[in-house]
């Protein structure tokens, strides 16, 4: 596809129109496409700052309980984000050109437009290979902090081979520049700036603003006390449309590296992007020094560090699985017994969607059905609130493609959630997995919280 074809397509002006407000008007590739296309222009172009919030995201854990995790999010005004996802067509067609050529097509999986398949391909590839080359040894892990400490002279490197110059040209340096030296603003600064409260109210009434603030607002405020910049020589912006694009662009040489040693063995390594998984046939002593060279070649890489909490060791022969992180170094209390991978938790025998991904869809469930159960399933002004939400966000009902006949005689189709995905699971590894067992007794549990007088 060339570069005007990739303008003009439907998939990039729709990817490309966001509803959030920012810094400037709203706008798309199809309005933008002649500016964004002449590189003069980039080079000339001055990048409004990033508006930047922490997301918080409830991760479960079925000992511990829900546990907050606040993530740093920045997304990008409407024009840098139709020249970030324009640069991101031009250095992925080349990524993709360069994987091909180093036999890295099926290694990095995250942020790629030419796979056309998503995790449950994945995850089901690791295992059957897995299973296949009974015994092997399995690694798996990943990087502490990974997008906060990317090194941009590493990364710049990377970038210079992968488009094959020695020096980045004029609009490429300034892309580089604009996501390595950033700026954010903070988006509780702009709610205050405009007089509302942060919330989920607040932040839904600045973003039904033409602008978060006018040209003249914006000039006045421009100053240090709401404008911040990466001080550091390492970290990108997590949120920005080619960040995800520029991480894989970072682990080129090393995916190789790791690759090539991997496939030496007969083995597999799969990367998402900073989630890992290495399966070796067991051969002996060497497999064990193979584990750590390939260690070593992670750490050798500025800015990346195993995070050792979350690198594990395994043994599978003949359906059993045995964590063997002793042989690394791997705390007794950080063993664990099963292959977690893409959502997928595989204990040997057989595969299941992972608990943690499970905790999280019931607790969204429990908590909808806590505020239901708060408002005593009246709204303020004293109607009946419907359970039809809930049902379709959190059941089967709300499944695409599952089709129910309402009183009328109509039938209506699920339009997708949750238990959409469990069931394309199910389907692509097959009945005979544990893939919808956690998820069977669905109905009842709803039924029951909704009754429940606790």
């Amino acid at each position: 596809m060339t570069n005007q074809e990739w303008l003009a397509s439907k998939a990039a002006i729709e990817k490309s129109r966001r509803s959030y407000a920012h810094f400037d008007c709203r706008t798309d590739i199809a309005q933008q496409g002649a500016y964004i296309s002449v590189p003069q222009n980039i080079e000339r172009h001055g990048f409004y700052p990033f508006i930047h919030y922490q997301k918080k995201q409830v991760k479960f854990n079925k000992e511990t309980g829900p546990k907050e995790k606040k993530r740093d999010i920045c997304y990008a005004s409407h024009i840098d984000r139709c020249i970030y996802q324009y640069y991101c067509f031009l250095l992925g067609d080349d990524y993709n050109q360069r994987v091909a050529r180093d036999g890295l097509s099926k290694v990095a999986v995250a942020y790629r437009t030419d796979l056309h398949e998503n995790n449950i391909h994945f995850a089901k590839r690791v295992i059957h290979f897995i299973r296949s080359n009974s015994p092997c040894y399995v690694m798996i892990g990943d990087f502490t902090g990974f997008f906060d400490h990317l090194d941009h002279r590493y990364l710049k490197q990377q970038w210079c081979s992968l488009i094959g110059v020695s020096k980045l040209p004029k609009d490429h340096y300034k892309v580089f520049r604009s996501v390595t030296h950033y700026s954010t603003w903070e988006l509780s600064d702009l709610l205050a700036l405009n007089g509302l409260k942060n919330n989920r109210e607040g932040r839904r009434t600045l973003n039904s603003m033409l602008r978060v603030l006018t040209p003249e607002e914006y000039k006045a405020n421009s100053n240090r006390e709401h404008i911040r910049q990466n001080p550091d020589v390492f970290g990108i912006p997590q949120g920005s449309p080619i960040s995800g694009l520029l991480a894989n662009v970072y682990m080129l040489e090393v995916d190789k590296a790791v690759n090539d040693l991997v496939t030496e063995q007969g083995g597999l390594y799969m990367r998402y992007s900073d989630d890992f998984i290495v399966v070796l046939p067991d051969t002996g002593s060497m497999t064990l020094q193979i584990l750590k060279d390939i260690s070593d070649k992670f750490n050798s890489v500025p800015g990346l560090t195993l995070e050792p909490n979350k690198t594990q060791y395994f043994r599978y022969e003949n359906t059993q699985l045995e964590n063997c992180g002793s042989l690394f170094g791997v705390p007794l209390e950080g063993r664990k017994r099963f292959i977690n991978f893409l959502g997928f938790t595989f204990d040997g025998n057989t595969v299941s969607i992972r608990m943690k991904t499970l905790g999280k869809y019931y607790y969204r469930m429990y908590s909808k059905v806590k505020t239901i159960r708060k408002s005593g399933q009246c709204s303020p002004t004293g109607k009946h609130i419907s359970n039809k939400n809930l049902y379709a966000l959190y059941s089967i009902k709300g499944a695409k493609g599952y089709r129910i006949t309402q009183k009328n005689g109509k039938i209506k189709s699920g339009s997708g959630n949750f238990l959409s995905y469990v069931r394309r699971a199910e389907k692509e590894f097959g009945a005979h997995e544990s893939i919808a067992r956690g998820t069977k007794n669905h109905m009842a549990k709803i039924r029951r919280a909704l009754e429940d007088d606790g």
